[in-house]
C-alpha cells in the first residue's frame, strides 16, 4: 500500500461522510488489539473503536477502516502500532480510587520502617499517574526519605508521558487528602490557575517504563505489593492466568497483590491467598 503522503488522490473529501467501520473492519481491530495487548473488544465496544480511529483516519488521508489496518499491517510507519494501540485502550482512574487498598498500603508500609531493603510497589497499569503518585505519597508518609521506590508501567505512551508531567486539573484533587495535597502538590497560579503538579522530590521517586503485560516482562526485579487494578476486565481467561502469572513470578514470598473491585482471581491462579476483598498474598512455594 503507498504511503499516506502520496494517496491524497484517494481522500474522502474532509467534508464527506466516511462509511461506518464493517464487520470485517471491526473483526480485524480486535484481532488487532488482542494480539497486541491481550485485550478482548466485545461486539459493543464497535462504535467506541470507530470514533477513536477516526480522526487519525482524517489526520493520515485514508479513506476507510480497512485502509488503516493495511496500512498498521503492512508496517507503513514505525510507530503506528503504539499509535494505535493508544487509541485503542481505555485510561480511566483517579487519585486514590478504592482507599482500602491505600489504608492497607499505609500499613504495610509502616511494617516495613527501619529494614534495610528497600520497600518496592509495581503499579502495573498506571494509565495517567493518578495511581503511582498516590501510592507515592503514601510511601513518602510513612518511609520518608528511607529506601522505597515505585515502578508506573503502561502499554500506552501516550498516558505514560502525560504522567510523568504529574500536571492535573484542580478538580482531579478532590480525593487527595488535605494533608498530602499540601505537603505533595503545588497550586497552579497565573496561567496555571485551576491546575496543580505533583511536588519535584515526590515526581523523581516514580520511574514509568513502558511495559505490556501481554508479553515477556523485562527484568524487574522483586516487589512487595503489585496494583494490577481495573485490568483484567479486558481479558479473557486465558489471557488472564498469563498476565498474573508473568506478574506474581516478581511478587516477594507474602507480597500482596490488589485488584479492582470488579475483578477476581478465582479460577486464574492458585498461588495467591485472599487476605480481603480484591487484595490477596502470595503463598510462598511449598505452603
Amino acid at each position: 500500500m503507498s504511503h499516506p503522503a502520496r494517496a491524497r488522490s484517494a481522500v474522502l473529501d474532509p467534508g464527506a461522510a466516511r462509511a461506518p467501520i464493517s464487520d470485517k473492519e471491526f473483526a480485524q481491530f480486535q484481532r488487532f488489539i488482542h494480539e497486541t495487548a491481550g485485550i478482548s473488544l466485545s461486539a459493543g465496544k464497535r462504535q467506541l473503536v470507530a470514533g477513536r480511529l477516526a480522526k487519525r483516519l482524517q489526520q493520515l488521508g485514508l479513506p476507510s477502516y480497512g485502509a488503516y489496518f493495511s496500512y498498521l499491517a503492512t508496517g507503513g510507519a514505525p510507530d503506528e502500532a503504539q499509535t494505535a494501540v493508544d487509541l485503542l485502550t481505555t485510561n480511566e482512574t483517579r487519585f486514590f480510587r478504592e482507599p482500602k487498598h491505600f489504608d492497607l498500603l499505609r500499613d504495610l508500609a509502616s511494617a516495613a520502617r527501619g529494614k534495610a531493603c528497600s520497600f518496592r510497589v509495581w503499579s502495573a497499569a498506571s494509565s495517567t499517574g493518578e495511581e503511582p503518585f498516590s501510592i507515592a505519597m503514601v510511601l513518602a508518609d510513612r518511609l520518608g526519605g528511607g529506601p522505597w521506590q515505585v515502578l508506573a508501567s503502561d502499554i500506552s505512551m501516550r498516558v505514560l508521558a502525560r504522567a510523568q508531567r504529574g500536571h492535573y486539573p484542580l478538580e482531579r484533587a478532590a480525593q487527595i487528602p488535605p494533608g498530602y495535597l499540601k505537603r505533595f502538590c503545588l497550586r497552579g497560579l497565573g496561567p496555571q490557575a485551576g491546575t496543580f503538579l505533583i511536588e519535584r522530590s515526590l515526581r523523581s521517586r516514580v520511574q514509568f517504563q513502558q511495559i505490556n503485560l501481554n508479553a515477556s516482562l523485562p527484568d524487574l526485579g522483586q516487589f512487595d505489593v503489585i496494583f494490577l487494578r481495573n485490568v483484567m476486565i479486558y481479558f479473557n481467561d486465558v489471557t488472564k492466568r498469563q498476565v498474573v502469572a508473568r506478574l506474581l513470578a516478581t511478587l516477594k514470598p507474602h507480597g500482596h497483590l490488589m485488584i479492582g473491585h470488579s475483578e477476581s482471581l478465582h479460577g486464574i491462579t492458585d498461588a495467591v491467598e485472599a487476605v480481603a476483598p480484591t487484595v490477596y498474598r502470595k503463598v510462598p512455594e511449598g505452603g
